[in-house]
């Protein structure tokens, strides 16, 4: 098997190193426009299965080229890239799957769905942790049951010891990404119908064992991914929440009243016109550390009935770096899925064609296998319908 990962950055670097551990895998080609950084994965891996290449994915004709010579291309640069890498991997015919995280960039993807069953070709979007893993997850707990009540997602990548943090927070992962899901609107069912509600809203409690102990979730947008779709007219509730440390919501919210997201130029009193949104961003880089030990927590909450009794799937997880390896928390748990799927894709586990929602092409027995044979703990759990903020 052949891949082709676009982006050389943390991501990057896990799919590559979660790729070449597969004795069925023959080559990775790592393409970056900055070579240094390919070569520093190249370097570091030490694997002859790796070929760093310098490329600028807007180059198409030689992407086109890359995509050819490999069974599947796993997309892990910036979202806005992710409609237009499709159709070259349509043109190249070959398979392809990213990391995903805005909706209307997805939902364009889906546009080309009839081209890529024509084509026989396999696109999955949004292969990461949330869009991704977590919508597998949810509908591999809502499978069981006879009716469906409510599907709740909560997500969080956080750095391990908060304090003296900015914000109580570390960079796990783009800027650009974080922004994104504070500042547009979230999709949700509510009541049995589809609605979108502003982000940095619904602010709850939600609690972990000792010592993590209680955290706030609050609506941000891209992780619910094509849920709603999914389970509209099936349940009365579906949300995806993202979970930080008490007070974070509060802080950044200052920060989008003040209009510090905007993408909208404004003209300051020395006549300067400047993006408010390209500001905060350069401040934030400066400001939040990108370089602590971090932890993902998971919590999935299915309810509905089973047997003609009220009961509640409840999914855990609690995930931490490996820094022998060079990997955070936030890498693994959002490389691993693409990496496993990707491969899914290659051996033919995932054959059907066309543009395809995750939760519904991937097998989840085998993705669970995959998951655990990588050290990751996903726990389910039964029990009676509780209120407690999950």
């Amino acid at each position: 098997m052949k891949f082709l990962v676009l982006g050389a950055g943390r991501v990057g670097y896990a799919v590559a190193f979660d790729l070449i551990r597969s004795p069925r895998v023959e080559k990775v080609i790592v393409a970056d426009r900055d070579l240094k950084r390919v070569e520093l994965i190249s370097t570091r891996l030490a694997d002859e299965k790796i070929v760093p290449v310098e490329l600028d994915v807007d180059n198409a004709d030689y992407l086109a080229e890359l995509m050819d010579s490999a069974d599947v291309t796993i997309s892990c640069v910036t979202y806005n890239k992710n409609y237009d890498l499709a159709k070259i991997a349509l043109q190249a015919k070959s398979h392809f799957c990213d990391l995903g995280g805005n909706d209307d960039t997805v939902k364009k993807q889906f546009l080309l769905h009839e081209v890529a069953k024509d084509q026989r070709v396999t696109i999955i979007p949004n292969l990461g942790l949330a869009p991704g893993m977590i919508s597998i997850l949810a509908h591999c707990a809502a499978a069981s049951f006879d009716e469906l009540y409510e599907i709740r997602m909560r997500v969080g990548g956080l750095p391990t010891e908060p304090e003296g943090l900015f914000m109580n927070y570390a960079l796990t992962f783009s800027v650009d990404g974080l922004i994104n899901e504070y500042v547009e609107d979230c999709a949700i069912i509510r009541d049995g119908k589809q609605y979108t509600v502003p982000s940095l809203t619904d602010v709850e409690t939600i609690e972990f064992p000792k010592p993590i102990g209680k955290l706030e979730a609050f609506n941000t947008s891209g992780g619910v991914s094509t849920m709603p779709e999914t389970y509209k007219d099936k349940v009365q509730h579906l949300d995806y929440k993202t979970i930080r440390y008490p007070g974070h919501c509060d802080q950044i919210s200052v920060l989008k009243d003040l209009g510090m997201m905007s993408s909208e130029k404004i003209k300051l009193d020395s006549g300067e016109d400047v993006v408010p949104r390209d500001v905060l961003r350069h401040l934030l880089s400066q400001h939040l550390s990108d370089d602590q030990p971090d932890m993902v927590l998971v919590r999935v909450t299915v309810t509905g009935v089973k047997d003609r009794k009220p009961i509640q799937h409840v999914w855990d997880c609690i995930d931490y770096g490996d820094q022998a390896n060079g990997l955070s928390a936030m890498a693994k748990m959002t490389a691993f899925p693409a990496s496993i799927i990707a491969q899914m894709i290659a051996r033919g586990d995932i054959s059907e064609a066309g543009v395809l929602r995750q939760e519904n092409a991937v097998p989840v027995k085998l993705f669970l296998a995959e998951m655990a044979s990588r050290g990751i703990s996903l726990t389910m759990v039964e029990r009676s319908p509780v209120h407690d903020g999950a």
